[in-house]
């Protein structure tokens, strides 16, 4: 069955000629000898898709009785030991890590959270919130309810059911209707009916709202973009923008994101990690392209003068190479 966290746009495949065996005695051996030989852990863990680093993991369990991540986080540090541990978390428990990371401790990191709900499709959330519960024994619903509130609350709550529609179809007679409940929930009354902007956009599919868009553009002679700049605020504001350029261009939303986390002064690099890390086997060739084409300059060499070290090394594996 194919996966769901696996695109074909992606940076990573199938190493091939693999062998867990094979490479769970070499991260061992890594691990275990003097001083940490990170190279070979960046070599291997970088070259196997999350599906082979799954099947190291449990062979190093069942060989050594020692949990890979555990001995990771017991020998690295900073930067490195983060993205090496995320590289051996399947992908649902690492989503799950970061929206609860999102969320933990004084104030929520609500750009981490928005990002993450607007661009994982309806069956990665539905294994999400399964994962987050899991993991926290917690429902992913009822963390968001205590940590947001307000319309930005029932949105993301909308998003985290993964109730979107998946389907490519497209229905013009239903874009029509939304549009014209979109225009008469914002521009065409006085106050903004904001269940209306929540039901149509974390409901309908990206090509759907893509037809829908166009047709509040003959309807309303302003682009959707414009209509919720003018007429929302805050949190919620920005939530439906960003499932807005979702439904545009996803990978372009996502360079967006990366180009903020490295620049300026100081690395995002809770966002960097997980942009590369999740999008590695998905739509990351489509990022490095839509980052090219609005920086000028490509993501490796972001990542190149701004990252250093091993760390530098994992990321520029994982990214692929210079465009």
């Amino acid at each position: 069955m194919a996966s769901i966290w696996v695109g074909s746009r992606g940076t990573i495949r199938d190493y091939p000629g693999f062998s867990p065996s094979v490479d769970a005695e070499a991260i061992r051996k890594a691990i275990r000898g003097i001083g940490t030989d990170e190279k070979t852990l960046i070599r291997i863990l970088t070259e196997r898709s999350n599906a082979q680093r799954q099947l190291i993991v449990r062979e190093y369990q069942a060989a050594y009785e020692q949990e890979l991540k555990d001995d990771l986080k017991g020998d690295l540090s900073g930067n490195l030991k983060h993205i090496m541990v995320a590289l051996v978390t399947p992908p649902a428990v690492f989503d799950a890590k970061q929206l609860k990371k999102s969320m933990k401790g004084t104030g929520t990191d609500e750009d981490a959270l928005i990002e993450i709900l607007t661009t994982r499709t309806s069956r990665q959330m539905k294994e999400i919130s399964q994962a987050y519960y899991t993991v926290y024994k917690k429902s992913l619903g009822d963390d968001i309810s205590s940590e947001t509130s307000g319309d930005f609350r029932k949105a993301l709550l909308t998003l985290a059911d993964g109730r979107r529609d998946e389907s490519l179809k497209v229905d013009e007679h239903l874009a029509k209707k939304d549009a014209q409940i979109l225009y008469n929930a914002g521009e065409n009354k006085w106050g903004t009916d904001e269940d209306k902007f929540t039901e149509v956009l974390c409901l309908r599919s990206f090509p759907q709202l893509k037809l829908t868009f166009d047709e509040y553009r003959n309807i309303c002679q302003k682009d959707i973009e414009d209509s919720i700049k003018g007429e929302l605020s805050g949190h919620f504001e920005d939530l439906l923008l960003a499932i807005v350029h979702c439904t545009k261009n996803t990978p372009a939303f996502l360079a967006g994101r990366l180009h903020r986390a490295l620049k300026g002064a100081g690395t995002d690099e809770f966002t960097l990690n997980r942009i590369m890390v999740s999008r590695s086997e998905i739509d990351l060739l489509d990022i490095r392209h839509e980052f090219k084409k609005h920086c000028s300059y490509s993501l490796y060499s972001a990542i190149k003068s701004d990252t250093s070290g091993d760390y530098e090394t994992t990321l520029l594996k994982i990214c692929g190479e210079d465009d």
